[in-house]
């Protein structure tokens, strides 16, 4: 039963989060669509941390690419939104492939500190309008309402379905990975590295495209936070987005969809229920990583054990 709820629990979430536009008002609605974009860009971490066993701690700089390259596209080269999103996913996956390079050579904490690094240059390369393009702290403003086979997206309704549809693929794809040959290589990899090269896995290849294809689902994330916001900017990609990234997968459970769906709850929906403590929540949600980590280190909802 455990199993089985590990490994649909997603998607039932998913199927239950249908029906919130009919209970909630537009601010709540607007929330579970903001929380759709996390839980997809949280997702995108988990295929890099959860499944490949990397500490990705710059997952930040993929979902900003995202978004820096939907804004400029829109809003200084007139593009549709919906045309901006491939070339989003294939920049940003471009990009983790191109880091991943240095960065696959790197073990535990070496790694980490090398991921923050690269996240601090891509905000300080915004903030200083990068090429003229990035509107330096300022950002990019004014996207465009995206339209969908001649309809605009313009209520709360429409983007929150935008969102929960991306939402409900990505899903649907990281339980294809498990499924798939490259998600059993990226757990042996996890488990014993030396063991999976012995039976022929290629290290360097699986984890360079585990990067791409990690960043390349935070390039969509990005498109849609940018279209929800109709703004980008530096501060929405900082350092700390990159750490409670990590602490989403780390606390709901490594590999574990639904769990990274209730770690992405706990993070963005609970300060607002909450909201006279939401400025406490990475105090709130320190404490709760050391819990975790003490009580129950799998994660709050832990990955089934999968047969290889």
């Amino acid at each position: 039963m455990q199993n089985l709820a590990t490994k649909y629990g997603g998607a039932l979430l998913w199927i239950v989060g249908l029906g919130l536009p009919l209970a909630l008002n537009d601010a709540w609605v607007a929330i579970a669509a903001m929380f759709a974009i996390y839980s997809v860009v949280a997702l995108s971490e988990d295929i890099i941390l959860g499944r490949g066993g990397m500490f990705d701690m710059g997952h930040a700089v993929y979902f900003g690419i995202g978004a820096y390259v939907t804004g400029i596209l829109n809003v200084n080269y007139g593009w549709p939104i919906f045309a901006t999103m491939p070339v989003a996913m294939l920049l940003a996956a471009a990009v983790g492939a191109l880091l991943a390079g240095p960065l696959i050579r790197l073990r535990g904490d070496y790694l980490l500190v090398a991921s923050i690094g690269f996240n601090a240059i891509f905000v300080l390369a915004m903030q200083n309008n990068l090429l003229g393009l990035t509107g330096g702290s300022d950002g990019v403003a004014g996207l465009d309402i995206p339209r969908l086979f001649g309809f605009q997206l313009a209520s709360q309704n429409s983007m929150f379905w935008l969102d929960w549809v991306v939402l409900g693929l990505v899903i649907l794809l990281m339980n294809n990975l498990d499924r798939s040959e490259f998600g059993r290589t990226l757990r042996y990899l996890k488990q014993d590295e030396l063991a999976a090269t012995m039976i022929g896995v290629d290290p360097r290849k699986a984890k360079t495209l585990a990067f791409a294809l990690g960043a390349a689902v935070a390039g969509l994330a990005g498109t849609l936070f940018a279209v929800q916001l109709s703004t980008v900017s530096p501060s929405s990609f900082v350092f700390t987005e990159s750490v409670t990234l990590f602490a989403i997968v780390i606390v709901g459970g490594q590999g574990s969809v639904p769990g990274v769906l209730l770690g992405t709850a706990l993070m963005f929906v609970l300060p607002e229920v909450f909201r006279g403590l939401a400025q406490y929540r990475y105090l709130v949600f320190g404490f709760a990583m050391i819990l975790v980590m003490v009580l129950r280190p799998q994660g709050l909802w832990p990955r089934r054990r999968a047969r290889a």
